[in-house]
């Protein structure tokens, strides 16, 4: 979609569509007394009436307006009078685009930043517009014969007043880039396994490379693997007969000497469980198992998009586990790039064997900190449920820093426990560690297993099983964790 910035008097604007926001009470925002002067009344009138109280969230579409260039208005309910917390405001964004998606609608102006929200200026404002809207009217139909989409809408104008424009431009750049980012991340997610393999996704890390020209790639394959000793991240991809990947980007956006960021993303293009057989029901979902590699190309992405002042690496394993002769076999014990021994108890425990391998390969860059994210547990889905991401890790200066970034993007994190106890349950007879720690605690455990190959920087693991994707009537992916890492970059450029 295109976006852009409008400074021009709400009841000027030439737009297929007007959104305005009005409180309860018959009280209305700037832009919306504006227009109601403008058509005589017509958005008090409707108030009046009944059809809409102000309720956050609840929209009143206005198809023909009398005697005005203006062609519709959406009135959009944003609660009472007073300061908006960010989730009602992007609750009001969301319901404007409802509003709108179904509609002929080609072309709109949002007049909702004027709004004031908690601990929030123009700029964040401006970006949740552009974000919200676009996650929106995303549809993959690009399998589809039939390419038409749901949304017709093509051009989103986000007013405000000439004074503050630069801070709406800023917003206005860094929505359009996490916008896109996250686009990418949903679309290389919903792509089935069969299109969206190994060679698949290192082929897109390429192009990414292409287009930017701070973005250098190396793609490590099976041979190069043998050669270091990632004995395993490959015994993973043993049964599968689409080779590995180890996909590197390195965005060099910062000075020369300055300790890069490392995102690591889990890159497992369709996850059978290998030997240890996962159920049929569902599997096909399967295939967002690399929705954490998916993040990791298209955060690199952005911050190449917004030019930050950074160094950031991306590192995405990416393989696929499925039953074969050569798989895995609970009870195998592999040797890690470490030179750390693993019995592996459980063959659907491995995502922590390719991101293992790809911690200690991350020490190579002398990081300043490393961040993985995985849709690595389904405890952390029955812990959390689908509003956070599970977080934990071995430095509390990182993990607030992350929590401040998912509440300033509302992609939330909650962290959980990485004691000392819980590595007792990873105990094995017969290798240095298991894979598995039994029925407990699933998440935190698989997190103490990857912080024994991060115990040389500082670290961060994201658990993003129960937020990359939606299930039931809207599956697809969410690309969360994306806005979180933008934000956290965004955030770590300003103190550079």
């Amino acid at each position: 979609m295109d976006y852009s910035i409008e400074t021009a008097a709400p009841e000027t604007l030439q737009y297929d569509c007007i959104i305005v926001g009005v409180y309860q009470d018959m009280q209305l925002s700037p832009s919306a007394i504006a227009l109601n002067d403008s058509t005589r009344g017509l958005i008090t009138a409707i108030m009046s009436h009944g059809d809409l109280s102000g309720k956050n969230g609840e929209t009143v579409l206005i198809n023909f307006v009398p005697d005005s260039q203006i062609e519709r208005i959406l009135v959009v309910g944003l609660g009472k009078k007073e300061i908006l917390s960010q989730k009602n405001y992007r609750k009001a964004l969301a319901a404007a685009i409802a509003g709108l998606k179904k509609t002929p609608i080609q072309s709109a102006a949002c007049c909702l930043a004027e709004c004031d929200v908690a601990k929030a200026d123009l700029q964040w404002k401006t970006r949740q517009i552009v974000e919200v809207f676009n996650d929106a009217v995303y549809q993959f139909v690009h399998l589809k014969s039939d390419k038409e989409t749901e949304s017709k809408l093509q051009k989103v104008a986000v007013t405000a007043s000439e004074d503050q424009r630069s801070l709406a431009e800023a917003g206005l750049a860094q929505g359009q880039a996490i916008a896109a980012a996250v686009d990418l991340t949903k679309f290389l997610a919903d792509l089935p396994g069969n299109v969206c393999t190994p060679t698949y996704l290192a082929e897109q890390a390429v192009e990414i490379g292409k287009k930017h020209d701070k973005i250098t790639v190396h793609v490590l394959e099976e041979s190069d693997m043998k050669e270091l000793g990632m004995g395993s991240l490959l015994s993973v991809s043993r049964g599968s007969r689409q080779p590995p990947k180890l996909i590197t980007l390195e965005y060099h956006g910062g000075d020369k000497n300055s300790k890069p960021i490392v995102l690591i993303g889990k890159g497992l293009t369709f996850d059978a469980g290998g030997i240890s057989l996962k159920p049929g029901l569902g599997m096909d979902e399967m295939k967002y198992d690399m929705c954490g590699g998916a993040a990791v190309l298209a955060t690199v992405q952005a911050a190449a998009q917004l030019q930050l002042p950074l160094n950031v690496v991306g590192l995405v394993p990416a393989s696929e586990n499925l039953p074969d002769g050569n798989a895995n076999k609970p009870g195998d014990i592999v040797t890690s790039l470490s030179g750390k021994t693993i019995e592996v108890l459980n063959t659907d425990a491995e995502g922590r064997l390719i991101l293992c391998d790809t911690l200690t390969y991350a020490e190579r860059y002398h990081p300043d900190v490393v961040i993985d994210l995985a849709t690595l547990t389904g405890a952390c889905l029955v812990a959390l449920g689908r509003v956070p991401s599970g977080l934990l890790g071995n430095d509390d200066g990182l993990c607030n820093d992350l929590i401040a970034a998912g509440e300033s993007a509302s992609d939330s994190l909650w962290r959980l426990p990485l004691w000392e106890e819980y590595q007792e349950l990873l105990k094995s007879n017969f290798a240095d560690m298991a894979n598995i720690g039994g029925k407990d605690a699933g998440t935190i455990t698989a997190a103490c297993f990857l912080s024994r190959f991060a115990e040389n920087f500082r670290w961060a693991h994201l658990d993003i099983a129960g937020t990359a994707w939606r299930t039931g009537p809207t599956k697809g992916a969410t690309g969360r964790p994306v806005p979180l890492l933008c934000q956290y970059l965004i955030s770590r450029s300003a103190q550079a």
